[in-house]
């Protein structure tokens, strides 16, 4: 495949992991008006957020594994076929258990994808060149992950829940058409039995590796899951202003997917050491500039810079522990970084409950302690120079 196939390959790939974690992430914009309309609490709405994460982070490591056999291009229709009909059932929903199975069915899929995605991506350029390939798609994640929270609120508000979920079909209607006309056939040439690759969790340095991605995520979800919360009441912003901190967030994530790949590329150990180090200060900075509506924006652009990061370092991290199973490795990834969205929000609920919101950044700075630790673990644990010259 030349560069030009390569490049249109990645685009799509991008294009369909934004449209999944769209579909995930997104709804969080409209949780107020859903409640509304289905006449239910928002914490009950908040199940349409929360079951779906948890369904992702039981079948991450699941079902990337029992179709990593098929051929790519076949599993890619079939999972954005299966998030076309999830929406459209949603933008129809009757009733509120309708509209929570329309999403909770897509969601086994959602790892199937995006852990495909990241392999193709990986596997479609040099090995020098694949941080900087995978990081294009993570920009797709990165982008459905925090810019679907503003987009869709606002479709919402200018138009009705309706359109803003036919927002999610569109996207997804785009990547499956464009895949179906311009990607190849994908067959997998060689194809790993279950066993060996469900074997690489017989590596401590594989569990080490777990381990770091659940706590960057944690760090970093105990923040961005309350961030419109902390601008709310600690910088005292809403209205235009409130949406247009939160699409910087999102465009400054779209740098970071970027920088992170490039940085990776370089100097990847240097890279994950450095960066909950880097994250920890602009953290610690929110208590200086959280008050202030000009600094605040600048902590703002690094937060969403350094969200990015934590995307690919976490997922080079994983799957450079266990190159051996890619699938599984990203299916890890996948599920563990869901793993750590939950257990950030809860702490930084916590937090909020017991402290108040100003010291959120308490929780995300032990998680990253922690992330820095095994890190570092990983990296001077394991005396065999083949072993570490994977992480």
């Amino acid at each position: 495949m030349n560069k030009q196939n390569n490049n249109l390959l990645i685009l799509i790939l991008t294009i369909g992991v934004f449209g999944i974690l769209t579909t995930e992430m997104g709804v969080i914009g409209i949780l107020p008006a859903i409640a509304e309309q289905f006449d239910i609490s928002v914490s009950r709405a908040g199940l349409l957020v929360s079951l779906f994460a948890l369904v992702v982070a039981i079948s991450g490591p699941i079902m990337p594994l029992l179709f990593s056999g098929i051929n790519r291009r076949t599993v890619m229709l079939l999972v954005l076929g299966i998030f076309i009909l999830g929406n459209i059932v949603s933008m129809f929903a009757s009733n509120f258990t309708v509209l929570l199975i329309a999403r909770v069915i897509p969601a086994f899929f959602h790892p199937i994808y995006c852990s495909l995605a990241l392999t193709v991506a990986a596997t479609s350029v040099s090995r020098e060149e694949a941080p900087k390939a995978v990081s294009k798609v993570i920009m797709g994640v990165s982008a459905g992950m925090i810019l679907g929270v503003p987009i869709t609120n606002f479709i919402a508000n200018q138009t009705s829940i309706q359109m803003s979920i036919l927002f999610f079909a569109i996207v997804n209607i785009i990547a499956f058409l464009a895949t179906l006309i311009f990607v190849p056939s994908l067959p997998v040439n060689e194809r790993l039995s279950y066993g060996a690759q469900i074997s690489v969790l017989k590596k401590p340095i594989v569990w080490l590796a777990i381990a770091t991605v659940i706590f960057l995520n944690s760090g970093t979800s105990s923040i961005n899951t309350f961030i419109t919360e902390y601008l709310e009441t600690i910088t005292n912003i809403s209205g235009n202003t409130l949406t247009f901190a939160l699409f910087l967030l999102g465009v400054a994530s779209l740098i970071g997917a970027l920088l992170g790949g490039r940085m990776l590329s370089r100097n990847a150990v240097k890279t994950a050491i450095t960066f909950p180090i880097v994250l920890g200060i602009v953290h610690l900075l929110s208590f200086i500039t959280g008050k202030s509506i000009g600094p605040m924006m600048i902590t703002i652009l690094l937060w969403g810079i350094l969200f990015a990061i934590s995307n690919s370092v976490s997922q080079y991290w994983i799957t450079n522990a266990a190159p051996e199973a890619p699938d599984f490795a990203n299916g890890l990834f996948l599920s563990c970084g869901n793993i750590g969205v939950t257990i950030g929000t809860g702490i930084g609920g916590l937090i909020i409950s017991g402290m108040g919101t100003q010291y959120i950044v308490l929780g995300g700075l032990l998680f990253l302690l922690l992330g820095l630790a095994s890190i570092v673990l990983s990296r001077y644990m394991f005396s065999d120079r083949t072993e570490r010259a994977a992480i």
